[in-house]
């Protein structure tokens, strides 16, 4: 894992230190963000909020690189809820734009890196250059293996779950025997996807905000009070550090062996 991140964490930092305490064979397999915090980081600079989300692109860049080179084999940003179209129409175009942008400016440096990038939500909702752009990045990158890069957009975990009981009756399943947990995870945005076993949420809130509803049950949460315009590679590693330094029981008294 080192070696991954040679060159890319200073010598003597305190990311490089944290690296070095990270114990590679226990990492989550998946990491799912709440990226909260862009406006009031604007905010308390004195400026509009569509800045914010302008600065909030450098943190994906940085957490979607720390990510792949720590060995994290999946990633969920969540970047627009389906209850975020509320916002005003300007902020909403500029979120868009600037995910289109990015889409644009990094699709090479996925492909490089092999790193798969996967839709989580109502795509059809989406704009519709928005989805053009993320559907041809879909598609060049399908063969990546490196990490799985999700990006939940129009997303709702109540309507993710809805979306998968709809799923259900149209495969004809009637019989309310056949109907258990593994018929609803097949039919949820992330089928075929390992459940997160680390949700991050920045800006100090403690709220998970209607967000992978069904798959976080036993996942651990790590709150810090950073926005997300300011969460760097050194705010990654600590939560992976944290997260190596809890025991999980899923319920049980004593971890599994």
């Amino acid at each position: 894992m080192f070696k991954d991140l040679e060159g890319f964490l200073a010598p003597g930092s305190d990311e490089e230190r944290l690296a070095r305490e990270i114990d590679r064979t226990r990492l989550p397999q998946h990491v799912a963000v709440i990226m909260d915090g862009n406006g009031r980081w604007a905010k308390a600079r004195n400026l509009p909020r569509t800045e914010g989300h302008r600065a909030a692109i450098e943190s994906v860049r940085e957490i979607v690189e720390t990510a792949a080179r720590t060995g994290i084999k999946v990633l969920t940003l969540f970047a627009f809820s389906s209850e975020n179209w509320k916002r005003p129409q300007r902020e909403v175009s500029t979120l868009f734009r600037l995910m289109v942008d990015f889409l644009k400016k990094e699709d090479k440096i996925l492909i490089e890196n092999d790193i798969r990038l996967t839709v989580l939500g109502r795509k059809d909702g989406l704009p519709a250059k928005a989805r053009r752009e993320l559907d041809r990045v879909e598609r060049i990158t399908r063969d990546n293996r490196r990490m799985r890069f999700c990006v939940a957009l129009n997303y709702g975990g109540r309507a993710e779950i809805v979306d998968a009981v709809k799923g259900i009756l149209a495969d004809g399943i009637t019989n309310p025997g056949a109907v258990d947990e593994e018929a609803i995870s097949r039919r949820l945005y992330t089928a075929g996807l390992p459940d997160p076993d680390l949700l991050i949420r920045t800006s100090g809130e403690r709220r998970i905000s209607n967000f992978l509803l069904w798959q976080i049950a036993y996942a651990e949460i790590w709150i810090t009070p950073v926005f997300w315009p300011e969460f760097r590679k050194f705010h990654f590693l600590q939560a992976i550090a944290d997260y190596q330094k809890r025991e999980r029981r899923f319920g049980d008294v004593r971890p599994p062996s």
